[in-house]
């Protein structure tokens, strides 16, 4: 047995000195300490000192004590592969031994401690800490069995993968079971350890869980109504994770367990409703749902509508009180990062201009997102969203007596519940709405001037779930009067009400597209006002918003005067931000969908966007090489640490995502001015950068870079050839369709190529036609990478018959049958067209599928007159074939429709 460690009385005096000063208010002296405490990092026996003055100094107050512990927490995290094995030891043993301190902030920080060290993946070091713990739960001094419980909760936390795997012998075996014996103990603390244990097992369905299911349901059921709300808390979390994983097992009690959960979505604890209130969302998921729910709907609606009143606090939080506060400069902690979305290329489908995609834009999380994150407000307002999905129609029984009351009631707090109310069942309840609609939505555009912020702010969002219904109305009764009021909102002097508009109008962008063409210069007036008005968080989304538009009204936004109001403005913060800044994200993004409207009009402007874009690329990848040759020596690792604590700046982690925006951007510009990019491609290097991009080990980089290669490939090819023999085999190792968007992408990409390459595509046929063949035939395929696939073997057939043709029969179905939904355009023409030569050249290849072609031919509204010829030789061509009474057997097998088309369009 060594000696006991001793600490050296002065030594222990300036460690006190330190942490006394460590929590005075002043920063300087804060540095200094931090300094300090480094130096002394290099005493091995430091963290003994740490470890005395948290269990042994007890002459000191308990938050100098707590403190040197939390100090060691933070080496032992940092630097416990070098702690001397006396060391360790004399903390865990010192650990065990106090787990039960008097003091509950004492206990605390020894669980925080322990579980800190058992985290390093000291649980196989340290054997005999789960078993010590275990049995510290039975003893009979409270603040032992409590000290345990936390440090064992804080262990299932933070290791629960490792405690059910077989390195450890699988300890759960015997921990469940002794947690639930405790279920039932007579200190609610340790009743609410208990469960918070077991209940880290659920989700992941550990075994040794699910042994004792049965109990442990029987368990919680005993604690529903107990006195303790983090007890309640708990169980409720319980029930709402069983539910996820153990369905059968609730189900025999699941009248009952809807019962209790009504009474908790009430309680008056907020936490325990909350909790309760997860239970409505993760049910709605569940078949189950309409089934076992629809008897208890007229109970919980009130409920939940309940719940979706503002609590006094929010109201204090939220400055529900302060009217005017456009004039104050925004928090920067409240403004969240931005997330860029990569540029995927999609066809246009019949019936629709633009590619639908599945936005969850305008959730419930946007009215109020700067309090706590999720609140009772928001967790009940998501599931009478997600219920009003499952119940549709049926949900407004229970709910439409509730709004009469609620929308028109004087007191605002009432009425602004009933507007999010309104909001929340749009998307599930739009039938049965409707008639109610042309009531209540100048209702709402009334309430748009309410002299409440915050019910300005929420009917914003309200009326953006209807934006739908709005724009299928004749334009003048309903989508005037909202526009001309939404754009006064933008303009409001509340900077949450901006907010709100900004994202609304962004939505009532999306759905009115050129519907907006007669009000453009009001709206750019309006917009444009915006920018000299906003502060830093708002400007972020009016960039949305001036993108969006353009989005939506393409080439009606290229007039002079719409064009003189609004670049400058936009110029004006490009030339304001530096190339570090994130707002740069939203501002490229939003200047990439102007370039693209603008086409030519975008002219007078492109030269230095251009630069910019390809000095961002260019930076970017210069950073991330000198970053990998860092890591490659660890004598240069070193040296690239010390510049990094010297010059924290200059070689900081470079953040790909400027150059996937800039990217971006140089697509949007090639797409936009078409041919007149081709001297700026002239005079710079972006073909060796893209080289580069297009092997980034980052999937949105090489993605990003494949859009790129096709819109220059589109816009001025001369540049682009002379490296088609590097990119294409770089182009054929990208389709995987693992990686669906850099896949989709790429074979776009391969495409555009083989149309501009013509018969010189030949030599690399044979590099991707295989896996193009695979790609269309996997199962699940997304539409939008089947579609391009199809698109891009009909244009490798079209140039390159022979190549192609021979592989007709393993690809004709499924080509046709991806392309019949999308629109007449050029993609269209030429893949048509490669199909038609393949089918000259291989006949055979589309016997056995020929009713497949037939319709796809019939997908067409107006071919151009060269490929209606191309058709009908081959139709004919076939009915010649087979004869006529063999003809009439198999188009009998047309639906009507087709046969109706094609004798009209083609005569057979």
């Amino acid at each position: 047995m060594e000696c006991e460690w001793k600490p050296d009385e002065q030594g222990l005096q300036q460690i006190l000195q330190l942490l006394k000063e460590s929590q005075s208010p002043d920063t300087s002296t804060q540095r200094s300490v931090q300094q300090k405490l480094e130096q002394l990092n290099q005493y091995p026996d430091f963290n003994n000192y740490l470890i005395f003055v948290l269990t042994k100094l007890k002459s000191e107050d308990e938050p100098t004590r707590s403190l040197s512990g939390l100090i060691l927490k933070n080496n032992v995290k940092a630097h416990y592969q070098n702690f001397p094995n006396g060391v360790s030891d004399f903390i865990k043993n010192e650990c065990l031994q106090n787990i039960g301190d008097s003091s509950p902030l004492i206990r605390a920080t020894v669980g925080i401690l322990i579980t800190t060290i058992a985290s390093k993946g000291e649980l196989q070091n340290w054997p005999e800490l789960l078993p010590k713990l275990c049995t510290l739960l039975d003893s009979e001094d409270y603040n032992t069995c409590e000290g345990a419980f936390g440090a064992l909760q804080k262990i299932c936390e933070d290791s629960a993968e490792i405690l059910d795997s077989d390195i450890l012998d699988r300890p759960l075996n015997i921990m469940i079971p002794k947690f639930l014996q405790f279920f039932k103990h007579n200190s609610p603390k340790i009743r609410s350890h208990a469960i918070a244990c077991v209940n880290q097992f659920i989700i992941s369905r550990t075994q040794a869980l699910m042994l004792h299911i049965d109990s442990f349901i029987e368990n919680l059921f005993a604690l529903a109504t107990d006195e303790e709300p983090e007890v309640r808390k708990n169980v409720c979390r319980a029930l709402v994770m069983l539910l996820e994983v153990r369905m059968d097992r609730l189900l025999p009690h699941m009248h009952n367990i809807i019962e209790y959960m009504l009474q908790r979505t009430q309680d008056q604890d907020e936490n325990v409703a909350l909790e309760a209130c997860e239970f409505w969302l993760t049910l709605a998921e569940q078949p189950v749902c309409k089934d076992v729910l629809c008897g208890h709907l007229s109970q919980l609606t009130p409920v939940l509508v309940n719940g979706m009143k503002y609590s006094e606090i929010d109201i204090i939080l939220l400055k529900g009180d302060v009217e005017e506060d456009e004039a104050i400069p925004d928090n920067e902690q409240d403004i969240r990062p931005r997330f860029h979305r990569s540029r995927t290329v999609a066809q246009q489908h019949e019936g629709d201009g633009i590619e639908e995609e599945d936005d969850d834009e305008d959730d419930l999380d946007d009215d109020d997102d700067t309090i706590s994150d999720w609140n009772l407000r928001k967790c009940s307002a998501a599931a009478l969203d997600v219920l009003a999905n499952v119940f549709r129609d049926d949900l407004l029984l229970h709910i439409l007596p509730l709004l009469k009351e609620l929308l028109f009631h004087p007191d605002w707090v009432i009425k602004e519940s009933g507007i999010l109310v309104l909001g929340a069942i749009a998307e599930g309840c739009m039938q049965g709405m409707i008639p109610y609609l042309p009531e209540l939505v100048p209702h709402l555009v009334q309430c748009l001037s309410d002299k409440k912020a915050l019910v300005r702010s929420i009917t914003c969002w309200t009326l953006s779930r209807y934006a739908h219904w709005v724009v299928s109305q004749p334009p003048d009764t309903y989508l005037k009067p909202l526009m001309t009021e939404l754009l006064k909102r933008i303009l409001d002097s509340n900077k949450r009400v901006q907010e709100a508009a900004c994202s609304a109008f962004a939505t009532l962008e999306e759905e009115a597209c050129t519907e907006l063409v007669p009000y453009l210069a009001y709206i750019l007036d309006t917009l444009v006002f915006a920018f000299s008005k906003y502060q830093h968080k708002n400007l972020l989304i009016l960039y949305d918003a001036i993108g969006t538009l353009a989005d939506s009204v393409g080439h009606h936004l290229n007039k002079p005067e719409y064009i003189q109001m609004l670049m400058p403005p936009l110029i004006q913060k490009w030339n304001q931000l530096k190339d570090e800044d994130k707002d740069l994200f939203p501002l490229l993004e939003c200047l990439s969908s102007v370039a693209t409207a603008l086409q030519s009009g975008f002219l007078p402007y492109c030269e230095p966007v251009y630069q910019r874009c390809v000095n961002l690329v260019q930076k970017t990848l210069a950073q991330a090489m000198l970053k990998s040759e860092a890591s490659d020596g660890s004598r240069l690792a070193c040296l690239s640490r010390r510049l990094h604590h010297t010059q924290p700046n200059q070689y900081e982690a470079p953040d790909k995502d400027f150059m996937i925006v800039a990217l971006d951007l140089l697509s949007g510009l090639a797409e936009g001015l078409g041919g007149n990019i081709e001297q700026l491609v002239a005079r710079s290097n972006i073909l060796t950068l893209m080289y580069q991009c297009m092997q980034d080990k980052m999937p949105e980089v090489r993605q990003s870079s494949f859009a790129l290669l096709g819109d220059l490939t589109k816009a001025c090819f001369q540049h682009v050839k002379p490296c088609i023999a590097d990119f294409m085999p770089i182009l054929g190792t990208n389709l995987n369709p693992e990686l669906i968007s850099v896949c989709n992408n790429a074979t776009w990409a391969i495409g555009e190529i083989s149309i501009q390459m013509g018969a010189e595509m030949q030599p690399y046929i044979a590099m991707v036609l295989h896996q193009l063949v695979e790609i269309i035939n996997r199962p699940n395929t997304p539409k939008t990478l089947l579609e391009n696939t199809a698109i891009t073997i009909g244009r490798l057939g079209y140039v390159c018959p022979q190549e192609v043709a021979p592989m007709l029969q393993q690809f004709i179905r499924p080509w046709c049958t991806s392309l019949r939904n999308i629109r007449d355009n050029e993609e269209k023409d030429s893949a048509f067209r490669g199909i038609c030569t393949m089918i000259s050249v291989n006949p055979g290849g589309v016997v056995q599928d020929f009713i497949f072609f037939c319709d796809a031919v019939a997908s067409w509204v107006n071919p151009k007159d060269d490929l209606r010829d191309m058709f009908c030789k081959i139709l004919h061509g076939f009915k010649n074939q087979v004869g006529d009474e063999n003809w009439r057997r198999f188009s009998d097998q047309f639906p009507l429709p087709l046969k109706e088309r094609l004798a009209a369009f083609y005569g057979v």
